[in-house]
C-alpha cells in the first residue's frame, strides 16, 4: 500500500493516532451519552478523494473503503486470514488454481441501508474487469499474477473470458495464476481485488466511486452516513451485514483536524469528545497529560509500515524553490545523482532527533527503522531477513556498512565521521564536473501540521550542523496543504513532484513478500517512482539518463532473478535480500521509521483491531478497520494494555507454531 498513495500513507504528516493497542481516557468520555462504548469519534486530516475501491491507492481513500467493503478474505485479530465473502476455499495441488465457495444469502445495501442485490461470484469477475477499464492505481498487485490479466491490459487480447478469473456459479469464484505464489491470499484483502456490482456500476457511469455516499454499494460492515469536505465523515453500522455479531462500534465520527494544534487533541479527549488521542511528550502540555493520565498512556506497536526520505532523482518542477539559477538547479541534479553525496546525507541524518519530535527523545528510538523491508518480516531458514541483507550489503561496500547494524528500534546509519567523510568524496567528484557548493535541497513542508514542521527542521539541523552550510543547505518550502500534497503527496507523475528530497512517503505492503516493498521502485513498473522523480519504463531522455547514471538496471536484474524462484521460499527471500541490500547501498532513499512507537490514550480495548502486515487489514489506514474493535468505558490502563500485549503475543506464538507443524 502506498503511503505516499496508499499505503502507502501520508500519515507522518498527521496527527491521527493509528492504534493496534490501544489506550485510556478518562470516565468524563462515557458520561456523555449512554451508549458511548458502541460509538467511536476522533480525527482525520485528508478529506478522501476517491471511491472507487477497486481503483484509489491512497490510504486517505482506503483507509475508510476497507469498512464499507468486504473483499473474499480479511485478517482477524492475530492477523489469521479469515473468511469474509468466502465462506472456504480450495487450492490446487500445482498451488496455481484457487476456488473460493461464497456465504449464500451476502447482499449489497446503498447508501440509506436498502438492499439492492445479492453478492455474487460474477461480481468479483465484474470488479476485476472494471479494474482494468478504469485504470486501477492499484493492478499491480495481481496484473502479473492471474493468468492472461496482463495481455488484456496491455491490449494484447480484448476477450476478458481468457483471464484467469472465473464465476462457476452464483457462489463460486476460481482464480488461476501463472506461478504458485504462497503469498496468494493475502492479496485479496485489497481493494483491487473487491467485488462490484454489474447492474450498479452501469447506472452510475462515470459517477460510480466518486467521492460521495451513494456512489457505490456496500457489503461491509459500515455505510457512510455523512461526508462534508474538510468537516466531518461519519459511518453507520450496516443494517443488513453478514457478521453483525463482530461489529461492536456501531457508529463512527471523524472531525477533520489541520494538525495545527496537537494537544487540542488531548484536551478533546479529556473533555469526553474523542474516544482517544495521541499525545506528544515534547509539548508544552505534556506535563498536564501526565498529571490526569500518566497511568493510562500506551504505546502502539511499530508495525510493518516503513516512512522515508526519498530524492527527486530527476526533478522537472520548480514552483516553490529557492534556487535562483539554472546553474543551481542543475548543480543539485548533479548532487542528488552522485551516490556519495546521498550516502553522505544519510550519515549526517539524525533519525533519532528526528522521530522524538513526536515521541520525545526516551521513545525516539522504538519506531526507528533501517531497511526498506522489515528485518523480520519473513524469515530465511528460520534467521530474520535482515541477517541476509546485511550480510549482502556488507560485501557490496563493507567501508560504509560493515559497521551498520540494520535491526529495527535504533538508528543504524548515523555517523557524522562518516558524513563527511562520503561529503568529502562526493565535493571532489562533483567540482571535476563544474558543480559550486552549496548545494541547496528543497525540503517541502506543510506551514500548519506543527509536528512534521518539528521534524523536517530537525533534519535541516542536524544535517547542516555534520555538513557544514558551505556545502549543503536545507531550504524548508513553506506550502499551505493544497500545494503542499499536489507537489509530494498527491503528485500523478515524476514532473509534478516538486521537490529535491522529501518525507512525504511511505510505504506499507499489499502482501505477504518482500517484493511488495521493492518492486514500488522497479524502473520499468515500479508503484513508487514518482516520489523518487522518475517515469515507468523509458520515460524521457533526462528520465532514461538518470536511471542509467544509477544502474538501475542491475536492480531490475536481481528482482527478475527472485521474482522467477516461485517454490522455495528460502531462495526466494535470499534472492530479494540482494536486491534489498543493492537499493539500500544505492542510497536513493533513506528509511526512517515505522508506523507505531508512539503514545496515546483512549478507551479502544487492547488487541481488538484487525493485524496483518500487509493489504487493508494492516493498520495502516487513515482510519482503523472498525469491526470487531471494543470500546470501554473506563480508560485503558497500562498494566491492561500489557497484559493484553503479552496475551497477544502467546497467541500469535501458538497460531505460528500450528501453521508450521502442518
Amino acid at each position: 500500500m502506498k503511503w505516499k498513495k496508499k499505503g502507502l500513507l501520508t500519515v507522518a504528516l498527521v496527527s491521527v493516532a493509528l492504534l493496534a493497542t490501544a489506550c485510556g481516557n478518562d470516565n468524563k468520555a462515557s458520561s456523555k451519552t449512554g451508549s458511548a462504548n458502541s460509538q467511536y469519534s476522533y480525527v482525520y486530516s485528508t478529506d478522501p478523494d476517491n471511491f472507487d475501491y477497486t481503483v484509489t491507492s491512497r490510504a486517505t481513500n482506503s483507509g475508510h473503503l476497507v469498512n464499507f467493503v468486504n473483499g473474499l478474505l480479511e485478517n482477524d485479530k492475530y492477523g489469521r486470514l479469515t473468511g469474509a465473502m468466502a465462506k472456504s476455499w480450495d487450492v490446487s495441488d500445482d498451488g496455481k488454481t484457487y476456488t473460493y465457495h461464497l456465504r449464500k444469502g451476502i447482499n449489497w445495501v446503498d447508501s440509506q441501508g436498502n438492499v439492492y442485490d445479492k453478492v455474487t461470484a460474477q461480481d468479483f469477475v465484474t470488479g476485476l474487469k472494471h479494474a482494468v477499464a478504469a485504470k486501477s492505481e492499484t493492478l499491480y498487485v495481481v496484473q502479473d499474477s492471474i493468468t492472461g490479466l496482463s495481455d488484456y491490459v496491455a491490449g494484447k487480447t480484448s476477450d476478458f473470458s481468457k483471464v484467469g478469473v472465473k464465476a462457476l456459479d452464483d457462489n463460486t469464484v476460481q482464480y488461476t495464476l501463472n506461478q504458485p505464489e504462497s503469498y496468494w491470499n493475502s492479496k485479496l484483502t485489497y481493494g483491487v481485488m473487491f467485488p462490484v456490482n454489474a447492474k450498479f456500476l452501469k447506472s452510475q457511469g462515470k459517477d460510480f466511486g466518486k467521492a460521495s455516499a451513494d456512489s457505490i454499494l456496500y457489503n461491509g460492515p459500515y455505510i457512510l452516513a455523512n461526508f462534508t469536505s474538510k468537516s466531518v465523515i461519519e459511518y453507520k453500522e450496516n443494517p443488513n451485514y453478514w457478521d453483525k455479531k463482530d461489529v461492536h462500534i456501531k457508529d463512527v465520527k471523524l472531525t477533520y483536524d489541520d494538525g495545527s494544534n496537537p494537544d487540542g487533541l488531548y484536551k478533546s479527549y479529556i473533555k469526553g469528545d474523542y474516544s482517544q488521542a495521541r499525545v506528544y511528550p515534547t509539548s508544552a502540555d505534556y506535563k498536564n497529560v501526565l498529571k490526569q493520565s500518566k497511568n493510562d498512556i500506551v504505546w502502539s506497536d511499530p508495525d510493518a509500515t516503513t516512512y522515508n526520505f526519498t530524492f527527486n532523482l530527476n526533478r522537472q518542477s520548480y514552483n516553490d524553490t529557492s534556487k535562483k539559477t539554472t546553474k543551481a538547479k542543475e548543480d543539485t541534479k548533479k548532487a542528488i545523482l552522485n551516490r556519495n553525496f546521498r550516502l553522505a546525507v544519510q550519515f549526517a541524518f539524525d533519525k533519532k532527533s528526528y522521530n522524538a519530535q513526536a515521541t520525545g527523545s526516551d521513545a525516539a528510538e522504538k519506531s526507528l527503522r533501517n531497511t526498506m523491508t522489515p528485518p523480520n518480516f519473513v524469515q530465511i531458514n528460520g534467521q530474520p531477513y535482515g541477517d541476509a541483507v546485511k550480510t549482502d550489503l556488507t560485501k557490496l561496500d563493507s567501508t560504509a556498512f560493515g559497521d551498520i547494524d540494520l535491526s529495527d528500534a535504533q538508528d543504524g546509519t548515523y555517523n557524522p565521521t562518516k558524513a563527511k567523510e562520503y561529503f568529502a568524496k562526493a565535493k571532489k567528484e562533483l567540482e571535476a564536473e563544474g558543480v559550486s557548493f552549496p548545494i541547496h535541497l528543497d525540503l517541502p513542508a506543510e506551514q500548519k501540521a506543527a509536528l512534521n514542521l518539528n521534524k523536517v527542521k530537525s533534519f535541516k539541523s542536524t544535517v547542516e550542523k555534520n555538513l557544514g552550510t558551505d556545502n549543503l543547505v536545507i531550504d524548508i518550502q513553506l506550502l499551505s496543504e493544497d500545494k503542499y500534497l499536489a507537489a509530494t503527496y498527491q503528485a500523478a507523475t515524476a514532473a509534478a513532484s516538486d521537490f529535491d528530497i522529501s518525507n512525504a512517503s511511505g510505504w506499507s505492503p499489499d502482501y505477504d513478500d518482500p517484493s511488495s516493498y521493492l518492486d514500488i521502485y522497479n524502473p520499468d513498473t515500479g508503484a513508487q517512482l514518482t516520489t523518487i522523480g522518475l517515469n515507468l519504463g523509458k520515460g524521457n531522455s533526462s528520465d532514461t539518463a538518470a536511471k542509467e547514471a544509477l544502474g538501475m538496471d542491475e536492480y531490475v536484474k536481481l528482482l527478475d532473478k527472485a521474482s522467477a524462484i516461485t517454490t522455495d521460499t528460502n531462495a526466494r527471500y535470499q534472492a530479494y535480500a540482494e536486491a534489498e541490500a543493492w537499493l539500500l547501498n544505492s542510497g536513493i532513499q533513506i528509511p526512517v521509521n515505522s508506523l507505531g512507537g508512539t503514545p496515546s490514550v483512549t478507551r479502544v480495548v487492547p488487541y481488538t483491531v484487525a493485524y496483518a502486515q500487509s493489504g487493508l487489514y494492516s493498520g495502516s489506514s487513515t482510519s482503523m478497520v472498525f469491526k470487531g474493535v471494543k470500546l470501554q468505558t473506563k480508560p485503558v490502563t497500562t498494566a491492561q494494555s500489557n497484559k493484553a500485549r503479552k496475551a497477544w503475543e502467546a497467541k500469535r506464538a501458538e497460531i505460528a507454531k500450528e501453521t508450521a507443524d502442518k
